[in-house]
């Protein structure tokens, strides 16, 4: 990799992606807990709020390890560039912290389809 602070530029992108999912994770949890408090306790809503936040736990461990994965690239890269030697590696480090970004990101974007199905399912039962 020619130059170290690729990867590093990314980072505050995924920094906010990490930071409205953990919002996201926040809601959802006191949501599960509201629900469970409740008198009539609806098992189905709760089991898909529940897989609702299983994937997005996910989405935030592909995107914290895509963080990591560019941290690594970026001071490898720095590393080797600075000692002038020739070691192209990083980028594939870089590859797979692009790869973890985007399959955080699929997550969420399941994520939010479900989350809109489950909102009409629950109003549909209220009516």
């Amino acid at each position: 990799m020619e130059h170290w602070y690729i990867p590093a530029t990314i980072i505050p992108g995924i920094g906010l992606l990490i930071l409205s999912t953990s919002n996201l994770l926040v809601n959802l949890s006191t949501e599960i807990k509201t629900l469970i408090a409740e008198i009539t306790i609806d098992e189905g809503l709760i089991k898909q709020k529940l897989r609702q936040l299983k994937l997005l736990n996910s989405a935030m461990v592909f995107l914290y390890s895509a963080v990591a994965l560019f941290v690594i690239s970026a001071l490898i890269s720095g590393v080797y560039k600075s000692a002038e030697t020739n070691f192209d590696s990083a980028i594939y480090i870089t590859i797979t912290g692009i790869i973890s970004a985007l399959l955080g990101l699929i997550a969420l974007i399941i994520y939010s389809f479900r989350a809109v199905k489950i909102r009409q399912d629950q109003f549909n039962n209220k009516c």
